[in-house]
């Protein structure tokens, strides 16, 4: 003997039992006991959300006659009728459900307007229900504008579909437009336990949450995957079956992930996907489920007190948000989101999920990491994380490189308080966790360009008194904001290593920027250079020597056309005037 399935059984019969439409059913409602009837109604909505169950509720409320057959218009069915329980069982004469998919020439349309003249066979009103209305062609939607607009008195029309941008105005504008909601995993969670205790069958709520995020905000879809994991779990739906049937990540996985991405530890973030691989876990799902987390660790760390203190995971939350920097959240958030989508264009899901890891160790803020909770210092630098990147055999060269990063991002504290006066100044880098330390870059990593080829720009062999640092920024193959940077700053000075550069605004402080060029700039001069930024007026940098440059050559053209023999003839003979901006140089 076959059972009925859930979302079937479960239809809600009345409006009362309807589950987050609050708006419509109360809209619906009142009209019902004012008798304020509109002739046309559209509902729009994602498919399950019960766009057909309010049309079919409707469709009984019209014509209900109550339990002892003298009722009227109602907002609360009787059920027990004869109108209520055909049309629950679909076979009432004068509600007509008509699939759009399926019927949508103009022919289709001619004869159910036909019919909708003759009056109601059973009932007190005639119900058309068009499912899916936006696939009807363009003829039937012309064809059905005039008695849309002024149908008989007996006849309602209920439009239904998922995309009303296909519907024409025209028909909009006749119709009272609903906009069903798309349901919350929570209120969905929630129902789907009001059923599974009233069919028998026990569940965890863990698992009933998961398909509440796994069915979209369609109570259809939840009430499918109910089944489907009844079926699955031998009846005791348990959060670990429906992770498998689904094929959904542990929320541990997604934690370790995290937490090594706070460690900066990479071979381990490779670990743990590899293990997801060994087990058949879905990616995808992975990467949506990890910017779901990512998202409420943001939440944490903005607004604690908005964690629920019954969530399960609350510990694990409030642990990553203090573990990762506000900063990194956000970035790996939204690589997370990136990378979603670009899993179509990897080689295969497991290799484009490993590049969304290595790609938020990449990126990741270096001075913005969040402190370590076991020790409050910050998370190493890219530096260190560099060094120890080849495995334990590195762990000697560690110590020289992170020696190494201190003497080029600490600033010279004498340097500090004599430009005081010059403007407010920010370091490159700061790592205060690290000692003040002077040493070399290890002889096993030598620059990418020698000294000897130091770039003809600067005016003199390095350390110098000046350096030409216009024509040298010019040159620095450096991108984006570190660019800006390079060409909209002033050299102030150097004193041995630590040069000194103004910028006109705070915006080129920022430490990616800084790291960033002063990283290139260590490469070209072939010593590790540390910078420091002030800001302050700026007289003279590339920015404003390319702009001077552009106004001389603006100014030269100008001139010459002005002198040119013949435009002065034409301008004398025509009373003409040059056009003001219209003159432009050849190298423009």
């Amino acid at each position: 003997m076959s059972s009925t399935v859930l979302a079937r059984k479960w239809r809600p019969k009345t409006f009362s039992t309807l589950i987050g439409q609050d708006h419509v059913v109360r809209a619906l409602t009142h009209a019902l006991e004012q008798r304020r009837l509109h002739h046309a109604y559209l509902f729009t909505g994602t498919r399950g959300v019960g766009k057909t169950t309010i049309a079919r509720i409707l469709a009984k409320s019209l014509n209900c006659t109550g339990a002892d057959g003298q009722g009227g218009i109602t907002a609360e069915p009787c059920g027990v009728c004869q109108a209520c329980t055909e049309i629950d069982a679909g076979r009432f004469v004068d509600y007509i459900e008509l699939d759009a998919a399926s019927n949508r020439g103009v022919d289709d349309m001619t004869r159910l307007l036909e019919q909708a003249a003759y009056k109601p066979t059973s009932g007190r009103f005639k119900v058309y229900m068009i499912d899916e209305v936006h696939m009807l062609s363009n003829h039937a939607f012309n064809a059905m504008l005039k008695t849309l607009e002024e149908p008989p008195e007996t006849v309602k029309f209920v439009l239904a579909t998922t995309d009303p941008q296909k519907v024409p105005v025209t028909v909009l504008s006749r119709c009272l437009q609903f906009s069903l909601k798309s349901m919350l995993p929570a209120a969905i969670a929630g129902h789907l336990q009001r059923v599974l205790q009233a069919e028998g069958v026990s569940s965890e709520p863990q698992a009933l949450q998961a398909i509440g995020r796994a069915a979209r905000g369609s109570m259809r879809d939840a009430l499918s995957l109910t089944d489907q994991a009844i079926a699955y779990s031998a009846g005791d739906i348990t959060a670990d079956a429906v992770r498998e049937m689904l094929g959904a990540v542990d929320a541990g996985y997604l934690f370790d992930l995290l937490r090594a991405l706070a460690a900066a530890d990479g071979a381990a973030m490779l670990q743990r996907a590899d293990g997801m691989d060994a087990r058949g876990l879905s990616f995808p799902a992975a990467l949506e489920e990890l910017a779901s987390l990512l998202q409420r660790i943001a939440v944490v760390q903005v607004v604690p007190q908005a964690l629920d203190a019954s969530d399960h995971d609350g510990a694990a939350l409030r642990e990553l948000a203090g573990s990762l920097s506000p900063e990194l959240v956000q970035l790996a958030y939204s690589m997370v989101l990136h990378g979603r989508g670009e899993l179509a264009l990897a080689p295969d899901e497991h290799a484009g999920f490993c590049m969304v890891l290595l790609r938020l160790l990449a990126f990741a803020p270096v001075s913005t990491q969040g402190a370590d909770p076991a020790t409050g210092q910050g998370n190493p630098s890219r530096a260190a994380v560099a060094a120890n990147a080849d495995g334990p055999s590195t762990g000697a060269v560690a110590a020289p490189f992170a020696a190494a990063a201190a003497a080029v991002v600490l600033p010279r504290t004498e340097a500090r308080a004599e430009r005081a006066t010059a403007g407010h100044a920010v370091a490159a880098t700061p790592v205060p966790s690290m000692p003040r330390a002077t040493a070399a870059l290890p002889a096993s990593e030598p620059p990418s360009r020698p000294a000897a080829a130091l770039d003809e720009a600067c005016s003199q062999p390095f350390p110098g008194p000046e350096v030409d640092w216009p024509s040298l920024a010019q040159r620095l193959e450096v991108i984006a904001l570190a660019r800006s940077l390079a060409l909209q700053s002033q050299w102030m000075g150097a004193e041995g290593d630590c040069w000194t550069l103004r910028v006109p605004s705070e915006q080129f402080t920022r430490a990616g920027a800084l790291d960033k060029l002063q990283a290139v700039l260590s490469a070209t001069v072939g010593r590790p250079i540390s910078l420091r930024i002030e800001v302050g007026s700026v007289l003279d940098s590339a920015s404003l020597r390319a702009a001077a440059a552009r106004a001389q050559r603006q100014h030269e053209a100008e001139t010459s056309i002005a002198a040119d023999p013949l435009v002065r003839q034409l301008m004398q003979d025509l009373d003409a005037q040059i056009v003001p901006g219209s003159v432009r140089p050849l190298d423009a």
